[in-house]
């Protein structure tokens, strides 16, 4: 289907807004401009859950955090960290804020949002995954949803983080959560090619991921982009072991075939895995109002997977 009236509009009041702009400026522009569209999308309602922001000692300092407790018995828990490519983005984001209170209230279950350090003023792996791996260890066991199933996630980039941090939860025998949650996730380096009629389908969006700016990403991460560690983009790390996968996917995303990919690479692996692709939507569409039809649909595909474990 064609992208979404909800992204073509905005694609078209970007144009409008940067018309009179050298095309070198408008990069530094996005966040912002991105940040006003979506403004009617905030305060983000939050009936029915209580939300709590608190902070706990980690190994390189205090970890930032806010949970979100929906009213009534619970289903379970959850840990999720929002996207940002590993240097960008906070707890009051849409990928992060409304995320968390939409899945607490849809899936009735308590969420942690984790505040993990940014890959900025030489910040680098595996300082983040340090970062959710502390929060797992606190949240996972904590009243009231002690004993309740618990899944682990993110989008993006920092669905590489989950990931990681669930193998390293399984390589040091600790108790593994009983989902993984991703949307769009980022798992590889060098990302797959599209294939040529998606390539072809994709050649009027803009904001485009190009094989540069990931390389570039990927060294202010890891420092280097060869010789990467295994849970740096766990596309390359051993699957085997960790739990149930439920995976969103942008129709339209540059990084759509590294999501596609990690999918069938889970399932060689043995590992249970079911994906949703949310058609005419582009990367990062969780980080928009949930009013909008497919990113609601993509938000109760994974409040589903409680249901599942």
């Amino acid at each position: 289907m064609p992208v979404d009236e909800y992204f073509t509009e905005m694609h078209a009041a970007w144009e409008r807004a940067t018309a009179a702009v050298p095309e070198t400026e408008r990069g530094e522009m996005i966040g912002p401009f991105i940040d006003r569209y979506t403004a009617s999308a905030r305060p983000v309602d939050a009936t029915g859950v209580a939300v709590e922001d608190t902070a706990i000692d980690g190994p390189h300092g205090p970890i930032g955090l806010r949970t979100y407790t929906p009213e009534g018995p619970l289903a379970g828990s959850l840990l999720w960290a929002h996207g940002g490519g590993f240097l960008s983005g906070d707890l009051d984001m849409l990928e992060g804020h409304m995320v968390s209170m939409e899945l607490a209230r849809r899936a009735r279950v308590a969420v942690v949002s984790v505040d993990y350090r940014l890959a900025r003023d030489g910040v680098r792996h595996p300082v983040p995954i340090d970062d959710v791996h502390a929060a797992w260890n606190w949240w996972s066991d904590r009243e009231p949803h002690r004993g309740l199933p618990r899944a682990i996630g993110g989008a993006s980039a920092e669905g590489a983080l989950a990931a990681a941090a669930a193998m390293r939860l399984r390589d040091e025998g600790e108790r593994l959560p009983e989902a993984l949650l991703l949307a769009y996730p980022w798992m590889h380096f060098p990302v797959p090619a599209l294939t040529p009629s998606l390539s072809a389908e994709m050649t009027a969006v803009p904001w485009r991921f190009d094989p540069l700016g990931l390389e570039w990403a990927v060294r202010n991460y890891v420092g280097r982009t060869s010789d990467l560690p295994p849970d740096a983009l766990p596309g390359a790390g051993r699957l085997d072991g960790l739990p149930p996968a439920r995976i969103v996917v942008s129709e339209y995303d540059d990084l759509r075939p590294s999501a596609e990919l990690f999918e069938r690479q889970l399932a060689e692996a043995g590992v249970a895995v079911e994906s949703y692709v949310a058609a005419g939507m582009t990367h990062g569409h969780l980080n928009h109002p949930a009013s909008v039809p497919e990113v609601g649909r993509s938000l109760d595909f994974l409040a589903s997977g409680w249901a599942a474990s």
